[in-house]
């Protein structure tokens, strides 16, 4: 058996330079600072402005402060994945965009969807082309142009989104670091309480679907959030409990911004205190993609060589899951 891991070397992260703020929202709908953060956590989220820009733009700036970071040229990168439930097009894939805009030739790409946990899906399939020794530099993006298929007239989901992207490089390594273990799930039932009505091959746009405002996420609050608690929580226990640990053992929890409550919850199962959790949700809301990848970013210069770590993320589809990795640096 392979002793080879797949290491996270380097993370790069791009956002917008627009902050839409808690104040800005109180002029756009019907709510309050005050009920904004005691629900989720969110002051601000950052919104991509301009004419033709999309995720692929973000990624792909992403992408170029991770070569850059690295000393990296773009043809020894061997395979690009781009999370992302905002693709720019329904085809080609948002990763052949961003590959091409950086120079990425002596490689392969695609799109990865699903919905907010796309991250760590994206990140648990690139590291098996790193452990069967396929490829030796893999690029993973998460980016999300949420503000795209946001209702700015919905006050329940308006509020939660905001636009970024990350990447990290995936590299082998024969020493104990880098991604060990990882639980993956998914129930396809969930996709009521969680989706995009209109916009696919079930029900294409029509005149009639953007009169009925059917291009923007559509959720139901308290079924997600009863389900992404049981989801991220379950994922992260039975990865401890896999791997013979305790919470006291793990350096960092590093969840999902979706929601600090749902954040809370799956440290409190753990017994993580609040200083071993990663949170950003308060800068950015739920990026969806991007969440984990800016976690790391915002935090790298507290990760140790060693630390453990565990990723855990939950999306609509259902998706949801986890991975336990040692920090590579």
């Amino acid at each position: 058996m392979s002793n080879i891991r797949a290491a996270i070397t380097a993370v790069a992260t791009y956002v917008p330079d627009y902050i839409l703020t808690n104040a800005e929202l109180e002029t756009m709908v019907d709510t309050s600072d005050q009920w904004i953060t005691e629900r989720t956590g969110i002051k601000e989220r950052r919104i991509l402005k301009g004419e033709g820009l999309g995720t692929s733009f973000m990624g792909t700036k992403a992408v170029q402060a991770l070569l850059e970071k690295t000393n990296t040229k773009p043809e020894e990168i061997e395979l690009l994945i781009c999370a992302t439930a905002t693709a720019d097009f329904v085809f080609p894939a948002t990763a052949n965009l961003i590959a091409n805009e950086v120079g990425i030739k002596n490689a392969f790409n695609y799109d990865l969807m699903a919905a907010c946990s796309g991250f760590i899906y994206a990140l648990h399939t690139a590291s098996k082309f790193i452990e069967t020794n396929t490829y030796k530099k893999v690029i993973v993006v998460g980016a999300d142009k949420m503000s795209s298929i946001v209702d700015y007239t919905d006050r329940a989901t308006c509020i939660i989104f905001g636009d970024g992207a990350g990447a990290v490089l995936l590299e082998p390594t024969t020493e104990d670091v880098g991604i060990i273990d990882a639980w993956m799930r998914s129930d396809g039932a969930g996709w009521v309480h969680l989706h995009q009505k209109a916009g696919g091959s079930r029900r294409p746009p029509s005149i009639e679907t953007v009169q009925n405002r059917e291009h923007f996420v559509y959720q139901e609050g308290a079924a997600v959030f009863k389900h992404a608690v049981q989801g991220m929580a379950e994922a992260c226990v039975n990865l401890l409990d896999r791997n013979n640990l305790q919470g006291s053992d793990i350096d960092w929890l590093v969840p999902h911004q979706a929601n600090k409550r749902i954040i809370d919850s799956t440290a409190q199962r753990m017994g993580l205190p609040a200083e071993k959790v990663m949170l950003n949700i308060h800068k950015y809301g739920n990026t969806t993609n991007a969440t984990i990848p800016l976690c790391l970013s915002d935090y790298e210069n507290q990760l140790k060589k060693g630390d453990k770590l565990i990723m855990a993320a939950f999306g609509g589809g259902f998706t949801w899951g986890a991975i336990y990795l040692k920090w590579a640096y």
